[in-house]
């Protein structure tokens, strides 16, 4: 379980970097694509902080300047591949408390598969997002990775 998780969150990061580093070429970003981005680097973060029972420090839909997606990018990961390094049973459960105020429990192994599903599900909004606005995006499919 260990290996396959970090080599899924290696995936992840592989594609919000790529992705990060196609929108620094840009002179103008789609502003979807940045309220999309911005979305799965806070939420990433949020998980993370269920977890570990930590208060967040950002808002699920709180956006963030492009200079700051790096950072914030860098810290979620190193957080996430701590948490399955120290981790032994994957199987506990986390609970926490949603957005909305609704109590719930899930396996830690669910949040953090979780946590890549979910940023691969905005990647692919982003993407279409981005081939509207007469960009082509740079191809991100699991299989391409592990080519």
């Amino acid at each position: 379980m260990k290996g396959f998780l970090q080599q899924l969150f290696d995936y992840n990061f592989y594609c919000n970097k790529q992705l990060m580093d196609q929108f620094g070429q840009m002179d103008k970003l789609p502003k979807k694509s940045v309220k999309l981005f911005s979305h799965v680097l806070s939420a990433h973060h949020i998980w993370n902080h269920r977890i570990l029972e930590k208060v967040p420090e950002f808002e699920v839909w709180q956006k963030h300047d492009a200079k700051e997606w790096y950072d914030i990018h860098y810290d979620n990961q190193r957080t996430s591949f701590e948490i399955i390094t120290n981790s032994e049973d994957f199987g506990r459960r986390i609970d926490y408390t949603t957005t909305e105020g609704r109590a719930y429990s899930n396996e830690l192994k669910d949040i953090l598969f979780h946590i890549i599903n979910h940023a691969t599900h905005h990647r692919g909004q982003i993407l279409m997002d981005m081939r509207s606005s007469k960009i082509e995006p740079i191809p991100m499919d699991y299989i391409f990775y592990k080519r």
